[in-house]
């Protein structure tokens, strides 16, 4: 068997715009392919090739390169949660029936009857629609544990798409026919991805230093700083109002946060002073931190350029995301001896398990213990 060669796709800025590093080996093969058929240019800066960011790149690339290279897109996905691309479907499959369409809105307004987020609302349509499309002209009555398991093996595993779009479409699937069309699936006849077991991105106190200090732009360095010192979520920073900010009790209020659950997280005193120099600069109407429109929030993707242009100024070169800083934050209260019952109710997680995951990458103790390799010198 020919091993095909990787293609890797990594999310960066170039003269202040957004683009993707496309990087791989020396393939004049594939060189010629993407130069033809998308806008491939070379930085010198960067020493890679790389085209200009859209939403629809890893379907147009993967289209491109199938069956000559292997899409690898793992940072691309993580960083500006890319969907898995619906284009992979073959055009005579994609039938949009009004019987499906229907529906697929049925299912969205039972959601939103109990009050799931737009969000989740969104990932299960499209998901849904994926394998609808798959299914072709097959009525949805007769949709069985075996179609699933199909589009498992001939649509997911041989695109090599993501374990957790593979458990979204399951996810979706069961929801629709139970709600939908009121019957159960065979729960243990589907193909399940082993869950991975990965440790959560931590930086170093000095690297949250280094991003936190390298905006003088105060709006932006109090964005950062925020999600930092009270570990929120980019939703959670985004979804703040002036009322919030509780600076009598050093508290601030994160209403109506993931599961649908009120918390509050301690404010130190250095933030209280940064977001009163920010109020009275900014002067914010309706949302703490608003875009350029007065009244409306700030958008998500100008703020993951805010970090991206962080870690540039300071040359940090790992894949940083805004959620790191989440995870810095838990792991520095739990070196700092913060009990993980706190830790759990600061960062609104329903089980234990969930914030234990932080005494995996704590380093307090493990920087104690003593190599044995050091008593063979």
């Amino acid at each position: 068997m020919i091993k095909l060669p990787t293609v890797k796709l990594k999310p960066s800025f170039h003269n202040e715009k957004e683009v993707v590093q496309v990087l791989f080996e020396r393939n004049d093969e594939i060189t010629q392919l993407l130069r033809s058929k998308v806008q491939l240019r070379w930085s010198k800066t960067m020493n890679c090739w790389y085209v200009p960011f859209s939403k629809t790149i890893t379907a147009e690339l993967f289209q491109l390169i199938r069956n000559k290279a292997y899409l690898e897109y793992s940072e691309l996905k993580s960083d500006v949660l890319m969907k898995e691309p619906e284009t992979l479907i073959e055009p005579g499959l994609n039938v949009a029936r009004p019987e499906v369409t229907a529906k697929i809105e049925e299912l969205k307004r039972w959601m939103r009857s109990k009050r799931y987020s737009e969000s989740t609302i969104g990932t299960y349509s499209d998901a849904l629609k994926t394998f609808l499309r798959y299914a072709g002209e097959k009525p949805i009555s007769e949709i069985s544990n075996q179609d699933l398991i199909e589009f498992n093996n001939s649509y997911i595993l041989a695109n090599k798409l993501s374990a957790s779009f593979q458990n979204q479409v399951v996810n979706a699937i069961k929801l629709f026919l139970r709600i939908v069309e009121n019957k159960k699936m065979d729960v243990e006849l589907i193909h399940r991805p082993k869950r991975a077991k990965v440790l959560p991105n931590v930086l170093s106190k000095e690297e949250v230093r280094l991003i936190l200090n390298a905006h003088n732009n105060l709006k932006h360095k109090a964005m950062l700083s925020l999600i930092y010192s009270c570990g929120l979520r980019c939703g959670e920073l985004l979804s703040l109002k002036p009322e919030h900010v509780d600076s009598k009790r050093n508290l601030l209020i994160i209403k109506q946060a993931k599961g649908r659950k009120d918390r509050i997280a301690p404010l130190s005193a250095k933030i209280i002073d940064m977001l009163r120099q920010y109020f009275i600069a900014a002067k914010p109407e309706v949302y703490l931190f608003e875009g350029q429109k007065k009244g409306e929030p700030y958008d998500v993707s100008s703020l993951q350029k805010v970090l991206k242009q962080s870690l540039e100024k300071v040359k940090i070169n790992k894949p940083v995301t805004l959620h790191w800083l989440r995870h810095s934050y838990a792991t520095h209260l739990l070196e700092n001896g913060t009990d993980l019952r706190y830790i759990q109710e600061i960062l609104g997680h329903s089980r234990s398990t969930t914030t234990e995951i932080y005494t995996h990458v704590s380093t307090k103790s493990i920087q104690n213990i003593v190599s044995p390799f050091d008593y063979l010198l």
